[in-house]
């Protein structure tokens, strides 16, 4: 039988962000953003696979992801004296044979000042009302940068926090405030249903796992608008393009009306990438951090939202930075190379400048 356990164990002895398992292949870990095949054990057959769905799935289960062809779930592995880690699972075909990815999950929640996210972050977690976006490509630490912002909530205020979440990564404990998380799939149907029905559980704080569609994010929208804290996510790289994913999932007609209610309720934009660091084998977090004043409020509801990349370089003052300026800063701290930083740059020009060249 397929030693499933020991290549679980194995991915969390060496801090793997990710393991993927699939037919005719060695083992392979994402380790520092790099994959790294464990060659260690034969390579997954047919049967190998059939036998990790049996493990991991019920009948139901399995008949839903043959149906389907895509599965979603979450999971915890109880191995040692007690000890437990929980995964972010996926199935889903390629070339006609399953195909397993997962994502092992921090057991602890880390806080902003661990994370080294700006400090202007604890101010968004006082706040009793509008919308703040962390955005990012996959595996950036989005979730980590929520769960650190709901922990910050958490540990000061004492607040109804209803999550929605596609699956449950990060679990919470409720301290000073009072935390419900729901499941996709397990607790409710959609993104958009639990939303709605969220304004009938007296919530203060709503945190979405992503906001995926049109349904969503007028749900997410909406709830900003009647005086709630809502905390969701973006597959964009930067504030501009998430202010314009955000607008054009509407139909043309509709365009305007939302840049007036989303000049009014977003609070601010936090887009992030992990970045190998230079001495060690570890990566750290760049940000763009955008904050909502007057400029960019106005810029969003004229249509203006290529001008607010300005408005971030500028807006020191406000606590904001763009990605190469944060490049920049990691660079000269010596935090990352400069070889690095043009590999992420999101303009080069824009970093030469800062870094003084």
């Amino acid at each position: 039988m397929f030693p499933l356990q020991e290549i679980l164990l194995d991915g969390i002895k060496n801090a793997a962000s990710d393991i993927h398992i699939s037919v005719g292949s060695f083992p392979i870990f994402r380790l520092n953003g790099s994959l790294v095949k464990r060659d260690y054990v034969m390579p997954v057959s047919p049967i190998d696979m059939e036998d990790i769905m049996q493990m991991m799935l019920s009948t139901e289960e399995i008949s839903r992801f043959s149906q389907e062809k895509e599965y979603d779930f979450s999971f915890e592995l109880n191995y040692g004296a007690g000890e437990q880690q929980r995964f972010r699972a996926n199935y889903s075909y390629s070339r006609g044979r399953p195909a397993l990815s997962l994502r092992i999950i921090s057991q602890n929640i880390r806080t902003v000042e661990q994370l080294c996210l700006p400090e202007q972050i604890r101010d968004v977690a006082k706040r009793n009302n509008g919308l703040f976006l962390v955005t990012g490509p996959t595996g950036s630490g989005k979730s980590t940068t929520q769960a650190a912002i709901v922990h910050e909530i958490n540990m000061s205020r004492q607040v109804h926090i209803v999550t929605v979440e596609d699956p449950i990564e990060y679990v919470f404990n409720s301290e000073r405030s009072l935390i419900h998380q729901r499941e996709i799939g397990f607790d409710t149907k959609t993104f958009a249903e639990a939303l709605r029905r969220a304004m009938r559980q007296d919530p203060d704080v709503i945190m979405i796992g992503e906001m995926r569609d049109l349904e969503t994010i007028t749900a997410a929208v909406t709830a900003a608008e009647t005086g709630h804290l809502v905390l969701a996510t973006l597959h964009t790289p930067d504030a501009p393009q998430s202010i314009d994913r955000i607008i054009d999932v509407y139909p043309p007609h509709q365009q305007q009306q939302i840049r007036i209610q989303l000049a009014s309720i977003l609070i601010g934009v936090l887009s992030q990438q992990l970045i190998p660091m230079a001495l060690i084998e570890n990566r750290i977090v760049g940000t763009e951090f955008m904050m909502a004043n007057n400029a960019v409020r106005n810029h969003i509801r004229e249509g203006k939202t290529a001008q607010i990349k300005s408005t971030i370089q500028t807006g020191a003052g406000f606590g904001m930075h763009s990605m190469d300026q944060d490049l920049a800063r990691l660079v000269k701290e010596g935090q990352i190379s400069r070889k690095t930083a043009v590999s992420y740059s999101y303009d080069l020009k824009d970093l030469e400048r800062f870094l003084g060249e």
